[in-house]
């Protein structure tokens, strides 16, 4: 027992030593948010906001020190590859999501900004739902990887300078 209480100490010891730590909250640039609808993104960026930071999401753009902006959320397929009998073998799904992030007085968080995810899928006419169904995950899934891509971006942005009047 007492081998093992060593072990575990000397593995937080060694953890510690190298520097890291639990990711916890993200400090982001403003203390309230409006983020605009109510599904899809829009939904999952403001639970990751109000569940991993202490930024408030607000349903009122005037009361935000900060507002989100999504200027495009585009899905998109394309043919990566067909069979010698012409039919699709391959292809890759595309997630697209440009936004950016002001104060409403032309000050700007985050720039107008395009991120973009992509996955290969193989694909089998005998198995057309499942693949449908394995679409639709991957797009979820891309989705998810997409708020996280987003929220990074929220934590690395800046106060933006004071206008000069």
């Amino acid at each position: 027992m007492r081998a093992v209480a060593a072990l575990v100490l000397l593995a937080a010891l060694a953890a510690t030593g190298c520097g890291f730590q639990l990711r916890g909250t993200a400090q982001l640039p403003f203390d309230t948010v409006y983020v605009p609808g109510t599904g899809g993104i829009a939904l999952d960026l403001r639970r990751n906001i109000q569940n991993g930071t202490r930024t408030e999401v607000v349903d009122d753009p005037k009361r935000a020190q900060a507002q989100m902006e999504f200027t495009q959320e585009a899905r998109q397929k394309d043919i990566l590859s067909l069979t010698s009998a012409g039919r699709v073998r391959e292809f890759r799904l595309i997630y697209r999501v440009g936004f950016r992030v002001h104060d409403g007085k032309g000050g700007e968080f985050v720039p107008v900004s395009t991120l973009q995810l992509a996955r290969e899928v193989t694909f089998n006419d005998a198995e057309v739902l499942a693949k449908e169904a394995e679409e639709q995950l991957l797009y979820r899934d891309m989705q998810s990887d997409m708020v996280q891509l987003i929220m990074r971006r929220l934590a690395a942005a800046q106060k933006p300078a004071p206008a000069e009047k």
